[in-house]
């Protein structure tokens, strides 16, 4: 299927256009907004997107692949990244990804079969002074201990409910 940006999303990407001296400057704030309406960035997002803003579809694939922000394929509704850099692992964030997999049951970029959730292993996220951390979409979780983590886990299961 075809990707095309809805008309208010296009507007959206105008805006972030107009606030760089030339359009590609623009891509990362495009592919936010791809992703918000389509789930995941796909082959036929990055072609819309460089036809956009007159770039290469590799440009686009370029900034997508450095990016941890950006997936390729469908993710869960709670999407999970666990810090495992050197803050985070000496303070045990490998404990917690661990703990995470096993109790929802799924390996490093998989998505349960309920589509809830989803889990991935990151780099440094910038929180080095309250390792270990997660996030979940765009939320942080910090300083966490193996009773947080579980706590967490159980009122996300809950939210969907």
């Amino acid at each position: 299927m075809e990707f095309k940006f809805t008309p208010e999303n296009i507007e959206r990407i105008n805006k972030e256009i107009q606030k760089y001296p030339e359009k590609k400057a623009a891509v990362m704030a495009a592919l936010y907004i791809a992703q918000e309406q389509n789930g995941f960035i796909s082959t036929d997002v990055m072609k819309e997107i460089a036809t956009l803003l007159d770039i290469t579809a590799e440009d686009v694939l370029g900034v997508v692949t450095f990016y941890t922000m950006y997936h390729q394929k469908q993710m869960g509704k709670f999407h999970i990244q666990v810090c495992t850099n050197v803050s985070c692992m000496l303070r045990g964030g490998y404990d917690i990804l661990k703990q995470i997999k096993d109790k929802i049951g799924i390996d490093d970029m998989g998505v349960t079969d309920d589509g809830l959730f989803s889990i991935e292993e990151v780099e440094c996220m910038g929180s080095c002074g309250t390792a270990p951390m997660i996030a979940v979409n765009e939320d942080y979780y910090e300083n966490l201990t193996k009773e947080k983590v579980e706590e967490l886990l159980k009122s996300l299961s809950q939210t969907h409910s």
